[in-house]
């Protein structure tokens, strides 16, 4: 459904009313269609279902994405059970542990005799990534059993066409830790050039991609992003790298600090930087990464979330769990969505943006 118009009002209805008189969420939803959106979004088992991190091709890491969202507990005699045969990323119950969590993540866990029965989930989406056509070395990638994928997921690029084709105003802002970044951001470029066969039509889009990618590097006492000639530091102002993103158009990319999320446990503490500004009201951010995780004192996951306050609290921001912005503006990848079903990404953004209208009645009551 086309955003832009939703909330069209139909004959015989007055401003503020649906037909039954009762009132209508106009002023929120005129706030939704006027925000900037600045999407940041993760590469690996986000974008791309490969990891040049840990050297996994394809098939190794679709099995071991497959090991981190399958659910079971140790049982009384001490032996593993699954408790459920469908994956999900949030747990089925309460005293649900992943595989991934109790044996590590397996490149062939689908083939392993404990894996086994989500063999014919691992087959269906690879077969969905399957590339109809000649290989080409800017949009596919070889398999380990020799067949051509898509490289970057055409969820993706359907998300930039719809949001286009909305009217929006957004930004991209690629974020990883690993090193493919220049290779991502010239895919991308080429795609809006309308090279890729699948999506000619993205060569209609008024999109730049800056090929240029920066990095981010961070300390106790500041983070510090640099890109070309442009460097910008949290020292003495923590909102201006807030406000470089925002003034941000078009696509671009930036590596994170793993040996600093290292260094802190791999805790929310040495996370991906990201702030949002409750009071900003033009813009909103989201971020969508498959490492972003629920769990206690918000170990094990991938995003510092920093909320910006008004300058007359004192302090110029708050860390805040998980837990409060999950699914409003920190959403966890579903990658098996994202690979079957092109509105994905699109459903993410409309869940978030109904959601953070909520969230902001609850931050103005505080």
């Amino acid at each position: 459904m086309n955003n832009m118009n939703r909330y069209e009002l139909s004959d015989g209805e007055e401003e503020g009313e649906d037909a039954g008189g009762s009132v209508r969420p106009l002023i929120s939803a005129l706030q939704q269609k006027r925000r900037n959106l600045i999407l940041h979004l993760d590469l690996n088992n986000t974008i791309l279902v490969s990891d040049t991190a840990t050297g996994q091709g394809l098939r190794e890491a679709l099995n071991s994405y497959l090991s981190t969202v399958t659910w079971g507990r140790i049982s009384n005699t001490g032996e593993w059970e699954w408790i459920s045969d469908q994956p999900s990323v949030k747990p089925p119950s309460p005293d649900a542990i992943n595989y991934n969590t109790q044996f590590g993540r397996d490149g062939n866990f689908s083939d392993s005799k404990i894996g086994r029965r989500f063999k014919e989930v691992f087959t269906r989406h690879l077969d969905l990534l399957q590339w109809q056509g000649e290989a080409d070395d800017t949009f596919t990638q070889s398999g380990e059993d020799g067949k051509l994928y898509h490289w970057i997921l055409p969820s993706f690029f359907h998300l930039l066409s719809t949001l286009h084709q909305q009217g929006r105003h957004f930004s991209v802002i690629l974020r990883t830790f690993g090193s493919d970044l220049p290779l991502v951001l010239q895919s991308v470029h080429a795609t809006l050039a309308g090279k890729h066969p699948y999506f000619p039509e993205l060569k209609e889009l008024p999109l730049s991609v800056e090929l240029t990618p920066g990095r981010i590097r961070c300390n106790k006492r500041e983070n510090v992003l640099t890109r070309g000639a442009d460097r910008v530091s949290t020292k003495g102002r923590e909102r201006n790298i807030y406000d470089y993103f925002t003034a941000m158009s078009g696509i671009g990319g930036f590596q994170d600090h793993f040996d600093w999320w290292a260094r802190n446990s791999f805790t929310s503490t040495g996370g991906k930087p990201f702030w949002i500004d409750p009071n900003d009201c033009d813009n909103l951010h989201l971020i969508i990464d498959d490492n972003i995780r629920l769990s206690e004192q918000d170990t094990d996951t991938i995003v510092n979330c920093r909320v910006l306050l008004d300058q007359g609290r004192g302090k110029e921001s708050r860390k805040v769990p998980t837990s409060e912005l999950y699914d409003i503006c920190l959403v966890q990848t579903d990658l098996l969505r994202a690979i079957a079903e092109k509105d994905y990404f699109l459903d993410c953004v409309r869940s978030c943006e109904e959601n953070y209208e909520n969230y902001l009645q609850s931050f103005q009551l505080e």
